[in-house]
């Protein structure tokens, strides 16, 4: 059995880990479209966000903007430190707003806390932090959890200058250790792209995973965006 099978034959069908070509491209949104999608094919479902930064007190309890979003995206409530066991204050890189404020980020508390979640849901989307190798200390990066979670991964790729390398550069990451790419969403950044639909076009081609949707950029509250992010995704074609 090859580390790519071995890594991904455990993994619940409607269970993913979403990943990006940079941060800032959509990830949450994407994550949150997801789940408001497998709900409404009559899936109880869970979005975490194990590690967040960039946090502020609102009656007593901290919250943080993506954390937020996919509580209210997932049909399942849990408990905050389910969805989030790491949510630190400084909206900076994690190691070094782990290491300033005293934060030891345990990949295995991440992996039970995603157990825990499928105790609870028929779909656990697992949201990563930046893009797909960002580090959590010294030691260990976002690829490391991704490749301890063994999930099938989405990608959501921000549409801009720069996009197509970025995201090959990413899926040979992914592949690199032994995940597989299930899909892939491109989310429009930059709406005054030239030739925007040739890089789409371009990355159908190279990708070797499947296009799930396309996502222009959109307008509105957050509800509004997420509900017409959920209209452009088809996941009838998930692999």
């Amino acid at each position: 059995m090859s580390l790519a099978t071995s890594l991904t034959t455990s993994a619940r069908p409607f269970d993913f880990f979403v990943t990006g070509t940079d941060t800032e491209i959509g990830k949450t949104l994407c994550s949150s479209a997801l789940l408001y999608a497998l709900a409404r094919q009559g899936k109880r479902s869970l979005g975490l966000k194990p590690i967040a930064s960039g946090a502020e007190l609102r009656d007593g309890i901290w919250h943080n903007e993506d954390v937020d979003s996919l509580i209210a995206a997932s049909s399942v409530q849990a408990d905050r430190n389910l969805v989030c066991p790491y949510l630190m204050q400084t909206p900076a890189a994690p190691h070094i707003v782990a290491r300033n404020e005293h934060v030891t980020i345990s990949l295995p508390q991440i992996v039970a806390n995603y157990q825990r979640a499928t105790a609870l849901s028929d779909a656990v989307i697992v949201e990563g932090v930046g893009g797909f190798c960002v580090p959590l200390d010294d030691e260990h990066d976002t690829a490391d959890m991704a490749q301890q979670l063994a999930l099938p991964v989405i990608l959501v790729v921000g549409l801009r200058l720069g996009c197509i390398s970025h995201a090959l550069l990413t899926a040979e990451a992914i592949r690199a250790r032994g995940l597989r790419i299930a899909g892939w969403i491109a989310n429009t950044v930059n709406p005054d792209m030239l030739y925007l639909q040739d890089n789409v076009a371009a990355l159908e081609q190279r990708l070797g995973a499947p296009l799930l949707g396309q996502i222009p950029r959109l307008t509105g509250s957050a509800t509004e965006q997420v509900a017409a992010a959920v209209a452009c995704l088809d996941l009838t074609i998930l692999k």
